[in-house]
């Protein structure tokens, strides 16, 4: 239990449903769903529409989703799979043909089929209660009406208004007159936006990967030199997968399997049960430092190994192994950072969003949705204003790497919700966004609480570290003793200039029937639960 002497917030405790997201308006407009009678799902699509509107450098209608789903609390839980893929007539041959050895970031090559859409209208028809026309509404009315922009979203809005100054639709939609990103306190419209939410929320998915919406954004991929045509829009489809797991003290933990990263969060798991990290105080260096070198080896076979399995053997069964738990772990010293560990070259952003429902029945949801880089690829096509995801970056252009660009597929992808079981019932519906970071963020959060018995407001708030292209950031909380330490244990360490991934937790507490819902600090957003 916190300090109540000192700054900081309890978790939100509630009966009938929960809410958690990064931004006000969107756990509002989740809460307000659910006591209108909607389920999770339904709450959980309203409130990632609204974060496209109030948070855009972080999400949008022109980027991907995945969700669990876990109806009435267990024990089948349902995957979604909402990542885009590259237009049918990429190829590694056309890109070296091109003399395009490496995939730019704001480039049209670098924009996917965005996932979203179709995840949202597959998720309502087969699981919501409300039709999208309604739990779109909210968004729509912020975009027509304006919403005043909170200080994460500023900061991060003027930090990223270079790029959107680049591209004229970024500038007419996402900038002031004066091509500025808007100030914090003051207030900020989208309109063509809201047409465009109108158009899906009338005609589904088809309102968006046909018809008027989806001949501007493939005229304007075309325009800057993108493959992209209107069949690989028509042709979009989400899966529903089978989750993958591991056990971590009484409960299985679930994530997404590849083409996403969850699998990195499981292998950290598996590396880190061999080594009883709970004996360590939650801010020691001990505990940093092995859960680092279980990141860093991690990483090192996400990269070698995580891509499409439709196109790609991904060996999942033998990295979820407990003869490859070990392997890994007696590559790990105590008392010394390794250097053998091969160095993965981290993306520069920590966008997206994540949250996460619990309704009166016990249906859970956790739902992520983003456009990777801060504002995508900041391409915005000019009439429906669909900021483009730019996923396409995380492929790579090697013809022998399982992660290499072709035609339909889908890249190695950052994002990834979580949910934890415990007696088959969800026990925490979860996740950490960030970019790279979230898998280590879903491991810290997972620690703090089995380990270190935290609440879900103390496990996110906790400090963060982690290993990045041959160095470590630690965030401001980490004490200054904790950083000598790991220091001299061989770790290049920095202070991290940004805060690290943002996330949010409900807990369910099956016995009194009670549900604690915790936001992070590092973003505007709250939990609410009533």
């Amino acid at each position: 239990m916190r300090n109540f002497q000192l700054p900081g917030r309890s978790p939100a405790y509630g009966i009938n449903g929960a809410a958690a997201t990064s931004h006000p308006l969107a756990t509002l407009t989740a809460i307000d769903v659910l006591r209108r009678g909607g389920n999770a799902v339904d709450a959980a699509i309203a409130a990632s529409a609204m974060l496209c509107v109030v948070e855009p450098m972080s999400t949008g209608i022109g980027g991907d989703c995945f969700a669990l789903y876990a109806p009435n609390g267990g024990p089948n839980v349902i995957g979604l799979n909402g990542s885009g893929r590259a237009p049918a007539a990429a190829s590694v041959d056309w890109y070296r043909s091109q003399k395009i050895e490496q995939i730019a970031n704001n480039s049209p090559h670098s924009v996917t089929v965005p996932g979203a859409i179709d995840a949202w209208d597959t998720l309502m028809r087969d699981h919501g209660t409300m039709g999208l026309d309604a739990v779109l509404t909210p968004a729509i009315e912020a975009a027509e009406q304006g919403f005043a922009v909170s200080p994460m979203v500023g900061v991060s809005w003027s930090l990223l208004a270079k790029r959107l100054q680049k591209n004229d639709g970024s500038k007419q939609h996402f900038l002031t007159a004066d091509e500025n990103a808007p100030e914090i306190g003051t207030q900020f419209k989208l309109p063509a936006l809201a047409q465009t939410l109108r158009c899906i929320a009338k005609d589904g998915r088809d309102g968006f990967y046909q018809g008027p919406v989806a001949e501007d954004m493939v005229e304007c991929l075309k325009s800057l030199g993108g493959l992209h045509t209107l069949d690989d829009f028509a042709d979009h489809r989400s899966d529903y997968v089978d989750p993958i797991s591991t056990s971590y003290h009484d409960q299985e933990v679930l994530e997404i399997p590849p083409n996403g990263q969850g699998i990195t969060a499981l292998i950290m798991l598996n590396v880190l049960k061999h080594f009883g990290v709970g004996r360590f105080d939650p801010m020691s260096s001990e505990r940093y430092h092995l859960q680092l070198e279980a990141q860093r080896l991690a990483f090192e076979a996400r990269d070698m190994y995580v891509a499409d399995p439709q196109y790609a053997d991904v060996p999942v069964e033998r990295l979820l192994s407990e003869k490859y738990a070990e392997e890994l772990a007696d590559r790990i010293n105590p008392e010394q950072a390794a250097s053998d560990i091969i160095q993965f070259q981290p993306s520069q952003h920590r966008d997206t969003i994540y949250l996460t429902v619990v309704d009166r029945d016990r249906n859970a949801c956790s739902f992520i949705n983003s456009i990777y880089f801060g504002f995508g690829s900041a391409i915005t096509a000019p009439k429906s204003a669909v900021m483009f995801q730019n996923r396409g970056a995380g492929f790579v252009i090697d013809p022998t790497h399982p992660n290499r660009i072709e035609g339909g597929k889908r890249p190695l992808h950052t994002i990834i919700p979580g949910l934890t079981l415990r007696n088959n019932k969800v026990a925490n519906s979860f996740g950490v966004m960030g970019g790279d970071f979230q898998p280590m963020g879903h491991v810290q959060v997972i620690m703090n609480m089995l380990d270190y018995g935290m609440d879900p407001q103390e496990a996110l708030d906790c400090p963060r570290v982690f290993a990045g292209a041959g160095s470590v950031e630690i965030e401001s909380g980490v004490t200054e003793s904790t950083a000598l330490r790991l220091s001299s244990l061989g770790h290049s360490v920095m202070r991290s200039q940004m805060p690290l991934g943002g996330g949010q937790i409900i807990q369910i507490d099956w016995e009194n029937g009670t549900l604690a819902a915790g936001s992070e600090p590092r973003k505007d957003g709250c939990a609410l639960a009533y």
